[in-house]
């Protein structure tokens, strides 16, 4: 069964307003934009209930995933791994105040699944989507929010300092890079993640898009980036590292995107963590099969030009591939180098904890793929608390402008901030 463009918004509009029924849902939104290289595996899926999900237990999230997808390699499985499961991984830990309170890890194996390809055939779910054709359109429903407030958790005057403690760091050796990230929040808000959600995408559509509802706490996602995916025989991990605004102005528009291609900083950084993910991935591949298909590759979205590269490697069979996930996470881009220098200093300067951001939604196939986005431009919401909050962040070099980072903090949250504010 094939969709049209119209069967198929008719369909996410009415699984979208559908999602609060159920206390468990996904879905998983690539907004019809190309990925770096063009790596894709789907362009739709929506996960809603559970039917078996993993039992999270600390010291042994890992092994718990592993011995979850071998008794359902068959099916479809969704969930998400928190930046703090860094913990699992390294002899870390994680002391700061966490407002929104989701699982380091949750997987699950859905009730109702429907799965849409990128030509809009449907791989999963074609009787649900006949009875969905089947009703009668409404219109989409937007609950009024008002215009929603967040406060700074670091001014920028103390945001000035931070990165200047930070590159004493990388004088003194201790790291070379580091991904600095701060948090925006509001303690008492009444939202509508739905409504959220739908402004997010509209106002920024990106190829791993997320809504995630887990019983009280939501993510809203708009992400450009993937995390690790395996498709064809390979391991895929496109790294993101390199950010300048767009233009109105068609000619401003290309000299802000050459510019960015040309920028020394930018490559270093970029090239800085495509060498960490080149490590990582080596842990889990065959011997020198490691390829870097795409170095510095600039990508446009409606509100940004992105620096991405993609790494590949052929999988070593005798890896799992819940280890090679394992070896990569968190994902090299939003720690810096060396990672676990680099995250210790992140919970040094930093004053909450990330939660969610940092982390990774995605899926495991039946046919042994699997696809992971990195958090990024992304809301988190506790309903019951009514916290609601979001994070940008850059990374810090030896070469790095206080100011200009801070700057590109602030291009990176103007999005979430234009959704909050009703535009």
């Amino acid at each position: 069964m094939q969709l049209n463009r119209e069967e198929f918004n008719r369909v996410k509009q009415q699984i979208e307003e559908e999602s609060h029924l159920n206390d468990v849902c996904l879905i998983l939104d690539n907004n019809f934009v190309a990925n770096a290289c063009g790596i894709r595996h789907l362009e739709w899926a929506a996960a809603r209930g559970v039917r078996h999900h993993l039992t999270f237990e600390p010291n042994m999230a890992f092994d718990a995933l592993r011995a979850f997808t071998d008794a359902h390699a068959g099916e479809y499985i969704f969930g998400f791994l928190a930046y703090d499961l860094k913990n699992e991984t390294e002899a870390l830990v994680s002391e700061h105040p966490d407002g929104i309170g989701f699982e380091t890890m949750a997987f699950f194996v859905p009730e109702r699944l429907i799965v849409i390809d990128p030509d809009l055939n449907v791989v999963v779910g074609e009787a649900e989507l006949k009875e969905l054709l089947s009703r009668e359109v409404s219109a989409p429903v937007e609950v009024s929010t008002g215009a929603i407030t967040m406060q700074q958790r670091v001014s920028r005057e103390a945001y000035l300092q931070q990165v200047q403690r930070i590159k004493a760091h990388i004088v003194e050796g201790d790291v070379y890079e580091l991904n600095y990230c701060v948090e925006f929040y509001n303690e008492n808000t009444e939202a509508d993640p739905l409504t959220l959600y739908r402004r997010l995408k509209d106002f920024s559509p990106t190829p791993f898009g997320a809504f995630l509802k887990w019983i009280n706490r939501y993510l809203i996602c708009a992400s450009p980036e993937r995390f690790m995916t395996a498709l064809n025989g390979r391991y895929f991990s496109q790294p993101i590292k390199g950010t300048i605004r767009r233009d109105e102005d068609e000619a401003t528009d290309q000299r802000l995107k050459d510019e960015l291609q040309q920028s020394e900083k930018e490559r270093a950084e970029n090239l800085m963590i495509v060498d960490l993910v080149r490590n990582d991935l080596a842990r889990s591949s065959q011997t020198g099969s490691v390829d870097v298909d795409e170095l510095f590759g600039i990508y446009t979205f409606r509100n940004l030009h992105q620096m991405i590269s993609t790494v590949s490697s052929v999988p070593d069979p005798k890896v799992h591939r819940v280890d090679a996930i394992r070896h990569a996470f968190p994902m090299g881009s939003m720690t810096g180098a060396p990672k676990i220098k680099a995250m210790e200093l992140i919970e040094q300067y930093e004053q909450t904890r990330r939660g969610m951001y940092s982390g990774t939604v995605g899926y495991f196939a039946p046919d042994g793929s699997f696809d992971f986005n990195v958090v990024i431009r992304s809301m988190q919401y506790n309903a019951t608390s009514n916290y609601l909050c979001f994070e940008v962040g850059s990374a810090i070099t030896y070469d790095s402008d206080a100011a200009q980072e801070y700057d590109e903090c602030m291009l990176k949250a103007r999005a979430i901030m234009s959704v909050l504010h009703g535009g």
